[in-house]
């Protein structure tokens, strides 16, 4: 490689934890290089056995180290091309470590510690290569925290994150600024259908809207509406219904704010698949799904079951040795089911004690709680199936369960993305991040953000001075 290339190019030295999180980060660096330490490659060794997600990531990113040195041993030294293997996604060269580095680490910090050895391996290849940048890359903050004590330049794996910041993360509602129907007003169409007034209006800001987000306006004559269809500088409105009213109650359930009304709306859409809420705890996520989700299969006949599931964290890795089923083992999770349900079977108090234990049955009968682990290859048809903790999960488990929906099946991942008890796993990225950032302006897709806390006034204080 010319000189001058090398110097412009970055040398990337790579932690073993950011294989394991995402094996295709070996084809993510663009035209820089890469270099790998012995001791990434002894502790992908050592991680690579069991059926956890960090394993199957080991077992994958050896996979891609194997495809891609096999055959080229000589060029070793000379850095092996990334780009046939990565279809010209990386134009940069793999380096494995062929010889012991000549610096130990200073501080007189333990050689035998993995991490050391690469912090030494780092301080090695500065000193042969004084021009070129080299960084160490790890999702380790203590690592990174070592790095920068030796001066050594460290970053965090950016590539997997959906969003750098998540406050612009799709909420899914917009308010309509003050002046919009003196900008959109000219030309407009209105008419009634299905019981809904629709507008068809024109203007500037119709570019920026999105199929499915709700649009409001308070004021004294306020407007919610949902947009229907968006083409060109051209969108159609449809007024939405009003569940905050008792005689369009939910199961027992009127909504409470503005959001949640939103959410009711798209909850019980019949032309939408695949919902999102996102929400702080006690803003009424669970409830207002298991009260959509038990009036369209118990009354309205359209889905045939409600499915539960939750990560259960420690977080997908196996339920264990409780005694039981798989129902009665995932019970301990799901007591999140169990209080909102007790808020569900007292909204019907004409029923007396006797009609509500039916009830209560009935509604038991036709709730199925499931484990994650048990998942894969499974597809469910008129389902209606919540993924409950869905910000603890991986964008490809995300994939792995969203992509068991049969027809007629409706998908509601419910979750907070401040609460991640999964690690590596951030905000940024987050499996409920990248879905919703992925499922925006979709026609058959809903999300809303809620926004204000309705458990109680004590919990809504905590949630704000603790």
């Amino acid at each position: 490689m010319p000189r001058k290339a090398a110097a412009l190019t970055k040398l990337f030295v790579l932690d073993t934890n950011v294989l394991m999180h995402d094996p295709t980060s070996l084809f993510r660096f663009e035209e820089h290089d890469i270099f790998l330490p012995m001791g990434t490659l002894e502790e992908l060794d050592h991680n690579k056995k069991g059926m956890t997600e960090v394993a199957r990531n080991a077992r994958q990113a050896s996979r891609f180290l194997d495809e891609i040195v096999s055959g080229c041993e000589d060029s070793i030294e000379a850095g092996i091309p990334l780009s046939s293997k990565s279809r010209k996604a990386a134009t940069g060269r793999l380096f494995l470590q062929t010889k012991i580095s000549r610096i130990d680490t200073p501080l007189t910090l333990p050689n035998s510690k993995v991490d050391n050895q690469i912090l030494g391996v780092i301080l090695s290849l500065r000193e042969e290569q004084p021009k070129r940048q080299v960084i160490l890359v790890s999702k380790d903050i203590n690592m990174r925290i070592k790095a920068r004590a030796l001066g050594l330049p460290a970053e965090d794996y950016f590539n997997d994150k959906v969003l750098e910041d998540t406050d612009l993360l799709y909420a899914g509602v917009r308010e309509l600024p003050e002046d919009f129907w003196d900008k959109h007003g000219k030309g407009i169409e209105s008419w009634q259908a299905d019981g809904h007034t629709w507008y068809r209006v024109k203007g500037p800001l119709v570019s920026h809207l999105l199929v499915n987000e709700f649009v409001y306006q308070e004021g004294s004559n306020p407007l919610y509406a949902i947009v229907r269809s968006v083409d060109g500088n051209v969108a159609e409105f449809q007024t939405i219904k009003d569940y905050s009213h008792q005689k369009n109650n939910v199961w027992g359930i009127t909504a409470r704010n503005r959001e949640q009304n939103f959410a009711l709306n798209v909850l019980m859409d019949p032309e939408v698949d695949f919902v999102t809420l996102l929400g702080q705890a006690g803003t009424g996520k669970t409830l207002l799904t298991l009260a959509a989700g038990l009036m369209q299969t118990l009354e309205h006949k359209r889905y045939s079951e409600i499915i539960m599931t939750r990560v259960t964290v420690p977080v997908g890795e196996d339920i264990g040795f409780l005694p039981g089923t798989e129902e009665e083992k995932m019970t301990p999770w799901m007591g999140a089911l169990e209080d909102n349900l007790d808020v569900l079977n007292k909204t019907d108090d004409s029923a007396g004690d006797w009609g509500r234990a039916a009830t209560q049955d009935l509604i038991r009968s036709r709730i199925k709680v499931k484990s994650l682990n048990f998942m894969r290859g499974r597809t469910f048809l008129n389902k209606y199936l919540i993924i409950d903790e869905a910000q603890n999960l991986t964008p490809k488990q995300m994939k792995t369960l969203i992509t068991r929906a049969g027809p007629g099946t409706k998908v509601v991942c419910l979750g907070n993305i401040s609460q991640i008890d999964t690690p590596y796993l951030t905000e940024g990225s987050s499996g409920l991040t990248y879905v919703v950032d992925r499922f925006k302006g979709w026609p058959h897709g809903g999300h809303i953000t809620l926004a204000r806390g309705e458990r109680s006034r004590l919990a809504d204080w905590a949630g704000e001075v603790l």
